[in-house]
């Protein structure tokens, strides 16, 4: 049998809002969309006693045996909804870890869309979003693959917008913990995305929020100011902005060929980052 080939996209938050939090856990909203920039995934079903799970690439290194894939397929079976099915997996990493790029957590959701779509398990709606809540919290997020708003309350709405950006992502030569940036919020967002508008996606509306974890991830790991204030400066950006609990960085830009000018001034400046021109989907 030959194998299925999946296209698992990098996530952005183009602004995002942390409202409260509940536990240990924090309530955020957020805008989102997702770039051409993706791993990939070659999946097929074998005869074996056991799932065969492996990963390749530039960004392959650090992954360990329990990642977000492994996780996902102890949950199926854990549940019976993988019963005597088995399965290889082979993934290309393109997506850095640690980069607020949601890598880890599209690939499961890429694998659990697969799944759904080709009919290969049963699974109510309900089940979908308490299983993507296990593996990780924006697992979901990668099922829709649109222009997102997701609400304070869990809920997950559609834009509606066409509106395309070509983007300049910038990851420094370290990442951030999640666990650290999130154990230092202190204050919290008043909700502003309750209704739905296609406006979330103008440049006016976006320049003129922000991500609530930017400032805290800055104050932690300091380089990223000076990245920051360099890429505000970049011709014809429109807005720069910190991706999930970073540490990447996003310029934004209206032309591909604004972008590509900016990424050759990057790579100068700051030989040792990682960076990589892209546009939303």
């Amino acid at each position: 049998m030959p194998f299925s080939r999946i296209k698992s996209h990098a996530k952005l938050n183009l602004a995002l809002n942390v409202i409260s939090k509940s536990k240990s856990l924090h309530n955020i909203e957020s805008i989102i969309s997702f770039v051409d920039l993706h791993d990939i995934i070659l999946i097929k079903e074998i005869k074996s006693k056991k799932h065969l799970i492996s990963f390749n690439g530039k960004f392959s290194r650090r992954i360990g045996k329990k990642n977000t894939v492994s996780k996902l397929f102890e949950i199926l079976e854990k549940k019976k909804i993988l019963k005597n099915q088995r399965f290889q997996i082979k993934i290309k990493k393109s997506i850095p870890d640690k980069a607020g790029l949601g890598g880890g957590s599209m690939n499961a959701a890429s694998i659990l869309n697969f799944f759904i779509k080709k009919k290969l398990i049963k699974i109510k709606k309900k089940e979908i979003i308490e299983l993507s809540k296990t593996i990780g919290s924006d697992v979901i997020l990668g099922l829709y693959l649109k222009n997102l708003v997701l609400k304070g309350n869990g809920a997950i709405k559609t834009i509606s917008s066409s509106r395309k950006f070509y983007t300049l992502l910038v990851k420094p030569s370290f990442g951030c913990s999640t666990k650290k940036i999130y154990s230092k919020v202190k204050k919290f967002h008043k909700p502003e995305f309750t209704s739905i508008s296609n406006n979330y996606m103008s440049v006016d509306y976006l320049s003129n929020k922000k991500n609530d974890l930017e400032l805290i991830a800055i104050e932690s790991y300091p380089r990223l100011k000076s990245l920051k204030n360099f890429l505000v400066k970049l011709p014809n950006a429109k807005f720069v902005r910190m991706t999930g609990s970073g540490s990447t960085m996003i310029a934004y830009f209206n032309s591909s060929e604004s972008c590509k000018e900016a990424a050759k001034k990057v790579k100068k400046q700051f030989r040792n980052y990682w960076c990589k021109t892209s546009k939303t989907i």
